[in-house]
């Protein structure tokens, strides 16, 4: 199966303090692929090197066969309108309605007529499921519509590539089930390929077809679904199922606590 973006032996540094090392990822077209692991391990990161916003110290990120740090000014923006995006808690224009904001992409990047663009806004918002909502504001939204509508604007122009950064953060279960069902059958309905990144292990695992589990800047395991809940590696099996002792220890690193409490007694 072709593969949609591929990652190869990619290093990346902030400044000096590397977060990335040697990162090697295939996302073949049509699926659906999760990036999990623990805050600051370089998800997001991963998700602007193939938006082409960060460019790798060493190693290439291809998207669609074509190295994205090695394009053009006009040739990235070409490419970038294949993609969707939903950030984090949507990002939604707060001065614009619902309607408004889906069609902003349509507005800005094609010359489509007006009432074309009326009709493709509706059917978005009708496949989301918030047709009737469009002359909301975002203040007016609740969390799980607005995220909905942030879905509806990352598939406004019909992406090849949608990235998802924290889809299912702060919403209600029921919310979350939607956005989650909404990620799979919009996948499969627009032929496009997702990229998820995500803490919410056990939603991710229903709909995602492979999995990276990444720690400390580096892949640590990979696998199907299955194989992820069945891991026997001592991180995986912990960050799957929650568990407070592991690899990943509830303490931060520090001098014996007895040692602690006779240094405050002797200051007392």
């Amino acid at each position: 199966m072709e593969n949609l973006v591929e990652i190869k032996d990619v290093n990346f540094a902030y400044d000096v303090r590397p977060v990335l090392k040697g990162i090697n990822m295939t996302v073949p077209r049509g699926k659906i692929v999760a990036i999990m692991g623990l805050s600051g391990c370089g998800k997001t990161t991963i998700l602007r090197m193939i938006a082409g916003v960060l460019r790798p110290k060493t190693g290439t990120v291809k998207v669609a066969g074509r190295v994205m740090h090695q394009l053009d000014h006009e040739a990235l923006y070409a490419m970038r309108r294949k993609m969707g995006m939903l950030y984090q808690f949507g990002a939604l224009f707060t001065d614009l309605s619902a309607f408004d904001n889906v069609a902003f992409q349509m507005r800005e990047h094609t010359s489509l007529p007006e009432p074309m663009i009326q009709d493709l806004v509706m059917m978005k918002l009708h496949a989301v499921g918030l047709r009737g909502a469009q002359h909301m504001m975002p203040s007016e939204l609740s969390g799980g519509m607005a995220r909905r509508v942030a879905l509806a604007r990352a598939i406004a122009l019909d992406p090849t590539l949608i990235m998802y950064d924290e889809p299912f953060t702060g919403l209600d279960p029921i919310s979350m089930g939607v956005i989650s069902n909404l990620t799979r059958s919009l996948n499969d309905a627009l032929g496009a390929t997702s990229i998820i990144v995500t803490h919410d292990v056990q939603e991710s695992l229903k709909i995602v077809d492979y999995v990276y589990f990444m720690s400390d800047g580096m892949v640590v395991a990979q696998g199907t679904p299955d194989d992820i809940r069945n891991s026997k590696a001592p991180f995986v099996h912990q960050f799957v199922w929650g568990e407070m002792d592991g690899p990943m220890p509830f303490h931060y690193p520090g001098a014996p606590y007895a040692a602690d409490l006779e240094l405050e007694g002797a200051r007392a």
